[in-house]
């Protein structure tokens, strides 16, 4: 049976590993061509290795607007059309007290986490009008949406694309491009791992940690928010645009029951 992106074409930026990797499988097995962007060279290669030549890799860094146009256009020349764009690429970025905070990390933070997006985008953009519709995915943060969760800038950055998203989903819907983002919670991740090392070691280790942060007790998996990439891009969302897709086990939802006042989970309504 053909899958749903049968003779479709995929860009996943921060392909390589994690999020990405994970989403690049999902398009792949459901039919997809995929053109996997990534700095970490080694990686995305193995990983378009063992997918059956389903997948190119290019080496992408998305600060830089010659490295996001040069894969987008790959992927229409090579692979012949583009009908999804997931901007994921993303890292941890500067962190401590705002006074500590040097400029030069603010403009590498902000560079990689919302003007790669923003050039993914202007890139897409052109290409999907002109095909006549495509679906542009960005993984924001639920720390985008409520302070708390991450550094500052790393905050402040996915609030600004969560915006984004919502403006540039009102000039291209007309066009019948859809722009959507994914805001995760605690997703067991090399990124989230970064203070033990980033290793694979070190995400098994915090998983069983991550288990207790939310209503549904498991930790989140990469493929969690694979699988709603997935339906993003595909038909099913049609009539989807402008939306800010919340994959967090419940973590924003508010207090865990456990966690309320005793009376609360106690209270038995009188009867009669």
């Amino acid at each position: 049976m053909a899958g749903r992106f049968e003779g479709k074409v995929a860009v996943v930026t921060g392909g390589a590993s994690g999020i990405g990797a994970a989403t690049v499988r999902r398009f792949v097995e459901e039919g997809a061509r995929v053109l996997v962007a990534d700095l970490q060279d080694a990686k995305g290669e193995a990983l378009v290795a063992s997918l059956g030549g389903r997948a190119v890799y290019q080496h992408t860094d998305v600060s830089e607007e010659r490295d996001v146009e040069a894969a987008l256009r790959r992927a229409v020349s090579e692979l012949g059309r583009l009908d999804c764009l997931f901007n994921n690429a993303g890292f941890g970025g500067a962190v401590g007290p705002i006074e500590s905070i040097p400029v030069p990390e603010y403009d590498r933070t902000l560079n990689v986490l919302l003007r790669g997006a923003f050039l993914g985008m202007k890139h897409a953009a052109p290409r999907m009008k002109a095909q006549g519709g495509g679906s542009i995915i960005s993984t924001a943060s639920v720390a985008g949406l409520r302070g708390g969760y991450a550094p500052h800038l790393y905050a402040a950055a996915k609030a600004a694309l969560i915006q984004l998203t919502r403006s540039v989903a009102l000039e291209l819907g007309e066009s019948g491009v859809r722009v959507n983002c994914i805001c995760p919670g605690g997703i067991a991740t090399p990124l989230l791992a970064g203070p033990l090392g980033g290793t694979e070691e070190a995400v098994q280790t915090i998983r069983p940690l991550m288990a207790q942060m939310q209503p549904i007790r498991r930790a989140g998996l990469p493929e969690d928010i694979a699988n709603a990439a997935l339906w993003l891009a595909s038909d099913e969302a049609s009539f989807v645009t402008g939306h800010a897709l919340v994959v967090d086990g419940g973590l924003t939802a508010g207090v865990q029951w456990s966690q309320q006042f005793p009376q609360m989970r106690t209270y038995q309504p009188m009867s009669g």
